[in-house]
């Protein structure tokens, strides 16, 4: 969600269906499940991971200015009244190169933040399986994918306070990553980093369970009217389910993830999360809760075309093979 969300890599069973995230912050494609390890395959493991990554940071770099779009109407949507009105000040401001700001924060986050999600989520698996070899159901798939969302969030969170205010920034507002860092903690503290932190994991449910809902349900209907042997649709049937699935994701969980952004990006303690709600509505109604949705719908598509493809072929190059 994130993002996020973008982010934003799906939570919800990372070897069950292919990731396709808008959350936090980010709309990706990557047959995830081909990275579980099987038996004693874990020397492919760090291969996937690693074209995984590769598949993100083009992705994220390509969609980059749609997603700068979307989180400047999220903060700001209220000052411009559509995209191109707010395209053209980020234009004016700064520049064509200015429509990639915070894109380098967002692309380095991608290695721990998968790595982390990655273990946890192993680590559910075992746990709530315990010693039997059983597949998981679909709920156990889903609490062990919410542990793991959580688990990475908690540490990754301040990478995306950061990528919030990068986002954000105005022309030589900070010289670096590492100089925003310094700035922030001096004049906000330390806890400015996980400014929005409640709402972002409250997002991870409902963005989660929807989502694996969906694209087993959508699976399940293709099934009963197209045959497939072995239970195995193809990947594009994958990835239109995968897509819908996480548009259904978003809608429900759009308004925290907005929240979310709007805490990160407040340079006082002006408002809480529940206050912030109640803000919006009374001012900007119940669609200002949905203010920069179309930016994040428009990155879906591409996003995930150019996740996958670049995903495929790293893993091609990398000697990776499908499980």
């Amino acid at each position: 969600m994130n993002d996020e969300n973008e982010s934003r890599e799906s939570v919800a069973a990372v070897d069950h269906k292919p990731s396709v995230v808008a959350t936090t912050d980010r709309t990706e494609a990557v047959p995830t499940r081909a990275v579980a390890p099987r038996g004693t395959e874990y020397g492919m493991l760090w291969r996937h991971l690693l074209a995984g990554g590769v598949a993100g940071a083009v992705s994220r770099t390509c969609t980059a200015p749609l997603d700068r779009l979307k989180v400047f109407l999220q903060v700001r949507g209220a000052e411009f009244h559509g995209l191109g009105i707010c395209l053209k000040h980020m234009l004016e401001e700064g520049g064509v190169a200015s429509l990639w700001r915070g894109n380098g924060i967002n692309v380095i986050k991608i290695a721990p933040e998968s790595a982390i999600k990655f273990m946890a989520y192993e680590q559910a698996k075992r746990v709530i399986r315990g010693n039997a070899t059983r597949e998981l159901y679909i709920y156990e798939r889903f609490c062990a994918g919410s542990i793991a969302g959580c688990i990475s969030q908690s540490v990754i969170y301040p990478m995306e306070v950061l990528k919030t205010r990068l986002t954000l920034r105005r022309t030589d507002q900070y010289q670096s990553i590492m100089s925003a860092i310094r700035q922030i903690r001096a004049q906000e503290g330390v806890f400015s980093f996980y400014r929005g932190f409640l709402p972002n994991l409250l997002g991870i449910i409902p963005y989660a369970g929807i989502d694996l809902a969906v694209y087993e349900t959508l699976k399940k209907l293709y099934l009963r009217h197209y045959y497939v042997e072995d239970d195995a649709p193809g990947i594009l049937v994958l990835l239109t389910c995968g897509t819908v699935s996480s548009t259904c994701g978003q809608v429900c969980s759009y308004p925290l993830a907005l929240v979310r952004t709007r805490l990160q990006a407040q340079v006082d303690k002006k408002y809480t999360m529940v206050g912030l709600f109640r803000a919006i509505v009374t001012k900007e109604g119940f669609f200002g809760l949905y203010r920069g949705i179309t930016p994040n719908f428009m990155k879906v598509a591409p996003a995930v075309s150019i996740s996958y493809v670049v995903y495929e072929n790293t893993r091609r190059a990398l000697g990776a093979s499908m499980s």
